[in-house]
């Protein structure tokens, strides 16, 4: 009776380390999709940035820009 227990304890304390070493393993994955999500919304903010200073360098005012060629 006592080998059935230990063999479960064994079986458990197996599976408790592989679940935390799974649950480690995805909390890297999220910590490294904020920092990419971060790092994106960073360069599409100074993409906008970029393309606002640019529209003001041709166009005075942005209300008088003409419509695209194809209106």
């Amino acid at each position: 009776m006592s080998g059935d227990i230990e063999a479960r304890l064994v079986d458990l304390e197996t599976r408790l380390v592989f679940q935390e070493r799974a649950l480690a393993e995805m909390s890297d994955a999220v910590a490294a999709a904020r920092m990419e999500q971060a790092r994106s919304q960073h360069l599409l903010q100074q993409a906008l940035t970029d393309l606002r200073q640019l529209r003001t360098m041709l166009h005075e005012d942005p209300a008088s820009e003409p419509p695209p060629p194809h209106y």
